[in-house]
């Protein structure tokens, strides 16, 4: 199994931290799927709830590679963020 297949099962499982501490090495090299290591950092901090770094990571997955499924992550994480709105609670 290679790295970035074992960080993606450690998020699936919840072993959030672990894959994250794994995939911030890989990103700081010249590795060549450098971009679906931020993809799946995305990823892993989306599922922790820390919207503005998975939003961060999207977006350089994307800046990376335009065709990376971070661009359509991070359409999709603005949509729910747009869509939370704060005031229809405090009624």
């Amino acid at each position: 199994m290679d790295r970035l297949q074992h960080c993606k099962a450690l998020i699936e499982r919840g072993d959030v931290a672990p894959a994250i501490a794994r995939l911030k090495e890989m990103t700081e090299g010249d590795s060549p799927r450098k971009d679906e290591a931020y993809y799946l950092l995305g990823n892993a901090y989306r599922k922790q709830g820390d919207w503005q770094q998975a939003l961060n990571n999207y977006q350089r997955a994307a800046d990376l590679n335009p065709h990376s499924p971070a661009t359509e992550a991070r359409r999709m994480v603005m949509d729910i963020l747009e869509f939370y709105n704060k005031d229809m609670y405090n009624q």
